[in-house]
């Protein structure tokens, strides 16, 4: 029998150049580049994954750089936001912070009980700081190694909102998984995982359509600025195999399970469209040596940390292939320090956001 999700496991986005993510979400951010490995469907291109020193589940923020494709439109069927959580009393630290490194921040804004900051990356996408007085209980291991202080560090991840093509169908899978209608408002309704981090999936229903920017949310189209996926937590590889039964027996749109050397999971794409993945939870996916602690070099005058590749046993033999065809990736240096430039970012309709 299938045991409810605790949570969600991590997220994974699309952005465009791999060292401009490692610098936002290391170096503005304050996460830990908790691992540089190869998406393992292509491993001609970057995977990124961020959190805090463990890289522990419900913490993890990852990231396939693509910096040759088209923006992304964000839109149905998405993923349309990523909300971390950060500690009570620390928005006006990050507005200062991000708004110091040029970064728009919005807000405190009001949305059930939360009180959030809304921001974008550099390539668009969409992303909030909520606050939380339970932040300081947090099994998360914060990363020494970052800029921000620890008394507003971000701690894990807070949840994420949808926009579906069926938000019906999409609840219905999140209940399956185990979450639990928790409230509604406007035109969002909140799901609660059973567990102690990363807990919330908002659905948004779009019945309120009283402004513009409520009126029929576009078609999305992947690319950088839109989040390619969301995984939940499961406890073990043999309950994926229970969970691949429960969702091929009903029809659904499940892969295999996979091998994914830091953890093993799946994909179901629900009827909604929202791709979700479950994973094995473990007690952090941190590669070994550690990221920020290999050997410094000059780059452009500034000594910078250069960030080692990390491959599964089955990559090695392509190791010299794909090292010669991936850009080398640095731990971050202050944005600040950055001379500036423009970024993209993701075409959206809703003016006012998620």
């Amino acid at each position: 029998m299938v045991a409810d999700t605790p949570g969600i496991h991590h997220v994974t986005g699309i952005v465009g150049d791999a060292q401009e993510a490692v610098d936002f979400y290391a170096g503005v951010l304050g996460l830990r580049p908790v691992i540089r490995t190869v998406n393992f469907e292509d491993i001609l291109q970057h995977h990124l994954y961020f959190g805090d020193a463990r890289g522990t589940p419900g913490t993890v923020f990852t990231c396939f750089p693509d910096p040759y494709a088209d923006t992304g439109r964000v839109g149905k069927p998405q993923v349309d936001a990523v909300a971390f959580r950060v500690p009570d009393g620390s928005l006006p630290y990050w507005r200062d912070r991000l708004e110091a490194d040029g970064i728009d921040a919005v807000g405190p804004l009001e949305r059930f009980a939360d009180r959030f900051l809304r921001l974008v990356d550099p390539v668009g996408t969409r992303l909030e700081l909520v606050a939380d007085s339970d932040a300081s209980d947090a099994v998360a291991e914060p990363w020494p190694g970052s800029n921000v202080p620890a008394e507003a560090a971000i701690r894990d991840l807070y949840g994420v909102s949808t926009v579906s093509l069926n938000p019906y169908a999409t609840a219905s899978t999140l209940e399956t998984l185990g979450f639990v209608y928790d409230e509604e408002r406007d035109d969002r309704v909140r799901y609660r995982a059973p567990g102690d981090r990363a807990m919330i999936v908002d659905v948004r229903t779009a019945v309120a359509a009283d402004t513009k920017a409520e009126r029929g949310v576009s078609f999305g189209r992947e690319g950088p600025g839109t989040i390619h996926h969301v995984a939940v937590r499961v406890e073990s590889e043999e309950m994926l195999y229970e969970w691949r039964d429960l969702f091929d027996d009903r029809g659904g749109d499940v892969s295999r399970v996979k091998d994914r050397h830091f953890f093993h999971s799946l994909y179901v794409r629900e009827p909604g469209g929202i791709l979700f993945e479950l994973a094995t939870e473990t007690d952090g996916v941190a590669a070994d040596p550690p990221l920020d602690a290999n050997v410094l070099d000059s780059t452009n005058g500034r000594e910078r940390v250069h960030l080692p590749l990390s491959l599964p046993d089955w990559f090695e033999d392509d190791r010299e292939l794909i090292e010669s065809q991936l850009p080398p990736l640095s731990a971050p240096v202050d944005k600040r320090d950055q001379q500036p430039g423009e970024t993209g970012g993701a075409d959206t309709d809703d003016e006012e956001g998620t």
